[in-house]
């Protein structure tokens, strides 16, 4: 499945995170991919963990974001993440054990 996050060029989160060279904070790049994904599977964002996140390029103001994730048999949720085509993030979440009902 695929989701798209487009950053507006002036976004307030870019403010300042660096001036002269501004990129996307990591933590609110990663809190806006869970819950484009949680809502895509129909999942309570509140209930969702990040179990792994990594983060291979800078993302801009004015960038679209392209996100691609599987859901595996375990119920986790790869994603990966471009930006006109060059990875930049990628990880897995899934929902918590007790929000599940285990």
């Amino acid at each position: 499945m695929t989701a798209v996050l487009r950053i507006a060029q002036d976004h307030p989160a870019c403010a300042g995170h660096f001036p002269g060279n501004p990129i996307v904070p990591g933590a609110w790049l990663l809190a806006e991919v869970v819950r484009l994904l949680a809502a895509a599977e129909g999942l309570d964002n509140a209930t969702v963990t990040v179990n792994a996140a990594k983060f291979f390029r800078p993302v801009r103001p004015g960038d679209q974001v392209d996100i691609e994730h599987t859901v595996s048999a375990s119920c986790e949720i790869r994603f990966q993440c471009a930006v006109r085509g060059a990875r930049v993030m990628a990880g897995v979440i899934m929902e918590a054990a007790d929000a599940a009902g285990e």
